[in-house]
């Protein structure tokens, strides 16, 4: 589960049972569940990081402002203030240029490249380019497979057809992701759509 210091960021969402009860940031969640439940209820709540799937932890003894001040931490900071600063330092357009540097290829493999049109820089450019986009959908297609196998393992794991709706995620496969999840809790269903839409790129999942 998480630490407090890695609640500093993201947006989540609140379950009580099969029932989503809030969502958004981590300080926004907290402030409203903590003014809606008891505190019975409040024990028997889950917070998942939307961005991972994961539970995180929240000490809701106290007040509202004492929960909040545990989430801040040493820093002092309301959850996301970190992430937010080093968003605005970064703000601006970057400065962009093309720099050198050796490449050793095969001599066939350099007259493939020179007879490209554009030449070899060009080309290299945009292979490099493709390459990349290729590893970043990737990656999130095995983030968004974590994410959704995190929370269906902790609030779904038996749940009918439990296992067939992992293996269809892992598969790529969204229309039978959505068959085998059909019958599940609708909150719990939207989310795992939510968090899964990330897996199919090319065929994203449709509320039915």
């Amino acid at each position: 589960m998480s630490t407090n210091n890695e609640q500093t960021h993201s947006f989540c969402t609140a379950f009580l049972g099969v029932e989503a009860v809030a969502s958004g940031s981590l300080e926004h969640v907290v402030t409203t569940v903590k003014g809606m439940l008891s505190d019975s209820e409040l024990a028997g709540l889950l917070i998942f990081d939307d961005s991972t799937g994961k539970q995180i932890d929240v000490d809701f003894r106290g007040t509202t402002d004492e929960v909040l001040a545990r989430l801040a931490g040493p820093s002092g900071e309301p959850p996301g203030a970190e992430v937010n600063s080093q968003t605005t330092r970064r703000a601006g357009r970057p400065k962009l240029g093309v720099v050198s540097g050796e490449v050793t290829l095969l001599p066939r493999q350099w007259e493939w490249l020179k007879a490209q049109p554009g030449g070899a820089s060009v080309t290299l450019r945009k292979l490099v380019d493709e390459a990349s986009r290729a590893g970043e959908q990737q990656n999130t297609i095995r983030k968004s497979q974590e994410a959704a196998y995190s929370f269906m393992t902790a609030m779904a794991g038996d749940f009918s057809h439990y296992e067939e709706a992992l293996r269809a995620l892992y598969a790529g496969d969204a229309e039978r992701l959505d068959q085998y999840t059909q019958d599940w809790a609708p909150d719990i269903r939207s989310h795992v759509k939510k968090l899964a839409a990330g897996a199919f790129p090319e065929d994203d999942l449709k509320e039915k």
